[in-house]
């Protein structure tokens, strides 16, 4: 472990937590500092569970880890009605932010975090893994090739999984008060990122959400989906739900290739990763199969994507530390404009299916 590694406290012991504390483990440059709860009692137990180093802090409440001067950075897994809060104070307490996906429940309450994170010089970034596997930058390059992949025409993008009904009941996820957005802010989230990362980032001009939209009792999304349109006639659809078998499917579709991966969201394997891309493929004489098939390709990492994300993010950290620089804004970019696609999407649902043009 370098000096100069980053020390991170996670203020929440959510069960996705334990995940990111091993990929701080992981992280070359990163280290386990502090973790705090609403007890103490839990913190000291989810600290001894996760293999916190012995001099790691446990604390009795959140405001504690933003309060020891050996945090440089925070992980908030909280429930996402509290991110704007405990982001922003984070922010204050001049704390990196690593903040957990949906990164908030609207654009509004979004941009109160990335003014904080602006103001008082951090750095923010959001939980979205799989955006640090490398083979997400190895399709990038077939996406970007216009003679391999040509004019982007058409998105589709599933994420769903069959929650358990004890997860129905009593999953933050399916509450009003603590993750209002249900499916869509959670599986829906993956969706609309996946879609811009395939439209470099161009919002749509307009949404229409998908007829069929499943709600729980107290009003909460658990699957939905939606068309988006751009000007230019590209369109997009998505799925998400927590009553389908466990899916991850991206398919973008060029003039010249086509794109096809089934596990974006979390790799089939840890440390490796394939996905499928055609170009100019059609049929062999007797229309019995496809000349040329479409390849499959495999990428391998030595770290699981979750800790070149903890990688990054920290080294991040230090170009601002070490040379002052100022907070990278792509990752707060990105994340407002998946966060606006979002409110438009569930603007339409509320709204009876209607088109509903996207924010700024």
């Amino acid at each position: 472990m370098a000096d100069a590694a980053i020390r991170f406290g996670i203020i929440g012991c959510a069960e996705i937590a334990r995940k990111v504390s091993r990929a701080i483990t992981l992280a070359p440059n990163a280290k386990l500092a502090a973790v705090g709860s609403r007890s103490h009692e839990k913190a000291a137990r989810f600290a001894a569970e996760n293999n916190f180093p012995s001099d790691a802090k446990t604390y009795g409440s959140y405001e504690a880890v933003l309060d020891d001067p050996n945090v440089d950075a925070v992980y908030v897994p909280l429930p996402t009605s509290l991110h704007v809060r405990w982001a922003v104070l984070a922010a204050q307490k001049k704390k990196h932010v690593l903040l957990e996906k949906p990164v908030a429940l609207n654009a509004v309450e979004f941009d109160a975090v990335v003014e904080a994170c602006e103001s008082n010089g951090v750095q923010f970034m959001d939980g979205t893994m799989w955006m640090h596997n490398p083979r997400t930058a190895k399709m990038k390059e077939f996406l970007s090739d216009k003679q391999r992949f040509g004019q982007l025409k058409s998105i589709q993008t599933i994420v769903t999984f069959a929650a358990d009904p004890d997860f129905l009941k009593n999953d933050i996820r399916v509450k009003p008060d603590l993750d209002a957005n249900g499916a869509l802010g959670d599986a829906g989230w993956y969706c609309i990122r996946s879609i811009l990362w395939v439209a470099d980032y161009e919002l749509p001009k307009t949404v229409i959400a998908l007829h069929g939209t499943e709600l729980n009792d107290a009003g909460v999304i658990l699957s939905c989906g939606a068309s988006l349109h751009w000007d230019d006639g590209k369109v997009a659809t998505f799925h998400c739900s927590f009553l389908s078998h466990l899916t991850m499917d991206t398919t973008a579709i060029g003039t010249k290739g086509t794109l096809h991966l089934h596990d974006f969201v979390v790799p089939f394997q840890e440390k490796e990763a394939s996905f499928s891309a055609g170009t100019e493929c059609w049929f062999n004489e007797l229309v019995s199969g496809w000349e040329p098939p479409p390849s499959k390709h495999t990428v391998t990492t030595d770290l699981p994507q979750e800790a070149l994300m903890v990688k990054e993010f920290s080294s991040l950290i230090e170009t601002i530390k070490v040379k002052g620089s100022k907070p990278e804004k792509k990752w707060p970019t990105i994340s407002r404009k998946t966060q606006l696609v979002l409110d438009a999407v569930k603007a339409s649902i509320e709204k009876g299916y209607e088109p509903v043009e996207v924010g700024n």
